[in-house]
């Protein structure tokens, strides 16, 4: 009994622990393990003599895979880091020409590893209250609503059906995955050093295209008629950093600024990391002006506003209203720049023209989404729809908007579901944030608040969260939410009881 309570303390099993023995010895690597590291070896130079290069990358990426899987799938917590990795990194491996393969394959791989993980560990340990939370029933009522499309008759193409439902309802899932597997306060720190991290290195890269110029593999990507025309605008090319578009990396420069300028804001913070934290958000905004996406540029001002309301301190008065003020020097402040230009016209939507040019194209879906309440089916629009109906008349209109989108798509019944998503959401978050008592959970809260409300207003001018990274961080802020009221609410609870044993 002693032993096994041992690995329970650890996070081990019986089993696992065997499994560490048998390459282990005394500590050190044990003779089998040389052996197979030997044979792995001979396998591979056997394949490559026979069958070429790709023959040997294969048969390394199955010797790979095998062990990842396992541990993607019995240690969730690695699996989950692995992810959020990859959805950072993902779009700009790809777009070095590394692999002439689909990275998001791997990407629904890694995610269905995962959701065996989350089943198996269901049936040792059921924990089924995160679907009974109302966010959790409008996430299945949304992917249920999104599975039915398949059989919208309106719909031009299946195909696009397929292409579309892993970005807008299976990666959805990822949400009880969190929920369930972020356990405690330490496993939420390393995750958002994780998310500092990946951040940083984005700014850093985006600010290397911006003063030293493009790698030739990025130029050769965007060198062509339509990425020319979104991208090279004034004379100026918009920086994308490691992401798809401008839009993906300037949404998460602005997420990764919010969550430094709340955690600023943490009682009993070191000074120096206070210092820390400011820097690191002057980094990530001062790189997402480069990105030239005007729908960016005003969500840091709405996040302050939400984050005065939900926070009336004296101090927080004060230093916001400093704020407000340089931000109105900067917003009418005389410029021969071309990206604080771009900037201030976000502020001053009648000298805007791709915004006037927006407001014209959702005018012409009105009229569609008036008659049709289950839209013209699952990837309609965009680039799917160019792809596998181009000639239908959804595939001719760019939606330019994620609620635009949801609305041709999906009709105004999937409109009116993803607002009450980001609605309760929302009300959640600050339902919990009023209740929680612990100063550090209750600031990791206010910050996962203001992130979906940025998102939120985001996804109007743009289309927020259908591209990595931000379609799987975005139910990670959700979850974070909810992860954080339990453990406050668990913290509270135990402290209650050490009282009445006390009592």
């Amino acid at each position: 009994m002693e032993k096994i309570s041992l690995y329970k303390e650890m996070g081990d099993t019986p089993k696992k622990s065997a499994f560490r023995s048998f390459l282990t010895f005394r500590g050190k690597p044990a003779p089998v393990f040389y052996l197979v590291l030997l044979l792995c070896s001979a396998l591979i130079s056997f394949t490559v003599a026979y069958s070429g290069v790709g023959g040997g990358i294969a048969v390394l990426a199955l010797i790979v895979g095998l062990p990842l899987s396992y541990g993607i799938v019995v240690y969730p917590k690695f699996g989950i880091t692995i992810l959020l990795i990859s959805a950072y990194l993902l779009m700009w491996v790809y777009r070095m020409g590394i692999v002439d393969y689909p990275l998001g394959t791997l990407m629904d791989a890694l995610l269905g590893l995962l959701i065996v993980g989350f089943l198996i560990k269901q049936k040792k340990n059921p924990d089924w209250t995160m679907f009974k939370t109302p966010v959790g029933i409008i996430i299945v009522l949304w992917i249920s609503y999104n599975i039915l499309q398949f059989a919208n008759p309106f719909a031009e193409s299946r195909m696009a059906w397929i292409y579309t439902i892993r970005s807008v309802a299976f990666v959805m899932l990822m949400y009880f995955i969190f929920c369930y597997h972020i356990r405690t306060v330490a496993f939420i720190r390393f995750i958002v050093k994780i998310w500092i991290a990946l951040s940083l290195f984005a700014a850093l890269y985006g600010l290397k295209q911006e003063f030293i110029g493009f790698f030739d593999y990025e130029f050769r990507s965007i060198d062509n008629q339509r990425f020319r025309s979104l991208l090279f605008i004034a004379g100026h090319w918009r920086k994308f950093s490691i992401f798809t578009d401008p839009v993906a990396f300037s949404y998460n420069m602005v997420a990764s600024a919010i969550m430094c300028l709340v955690l600023i804001f943490r009682p009993a913070m070191v000074l120096w990391k206070r210092i820390t934290l400011f820097v690191l958000a002057s980094i990530f905004l001062y790189s997402m002006l480069f990105s030239g996406t005007r729908g960016a540029y005003v969500l840091i001002p709405a996040a302050i506003v939400l984050f005065v309301i939900l926070n009336p301190a004296r101090k927080v008065l004060l230093i916001c209203s400093v704020i407000a003020v340089l931000f109105t020097i900067v917003v009418f402040l005389p410029t021969s720049s071309p990206t604080i230009r771009r900037f201030q016209t976000a502020f001053r939507p009648s000298e805007d023209a791709s915004f006037n040019a927006r407001k014209n194209n959702q005018k012409r879906f009105q009229p569609y989404i008036r008659s049709h309440p289950i839209g013209g089916g699952l990837g309609a629009t965009g680039g799917w729809g160019v792809k596998f109906a181009p000639h239908s008349y959804l595939a001719q209109l760019p939606p330019d908007s994620g609620y635009v989108r949801v609305a041709a798509e999906l009709g105004w019944i999937g409109l009116f579901m993803i607002c009450t998503l980001f609605f309760i959401i929302l009300k959640t978050g600050i339902d919990s944030y009023w209740k929680i008592k612990d100063p550090e959970l209750k600031n990791y809260t206010l910050a996962m608040i203001l992130i979906v409300f940025a998102y939120a207003i985001g996804n109007y001018p743009q289309e927020a969260i259908v591209q990595f990274p931000s379609n799987v961080y975005f139910y990670l802020y959700t979850a974070l939410i909810f992860v954080v009221a339990r453990l406050d609410a668990e913290k509270s609870n135990k402290v209650t009881n050490e009282n009445n044993i006390q009592a």
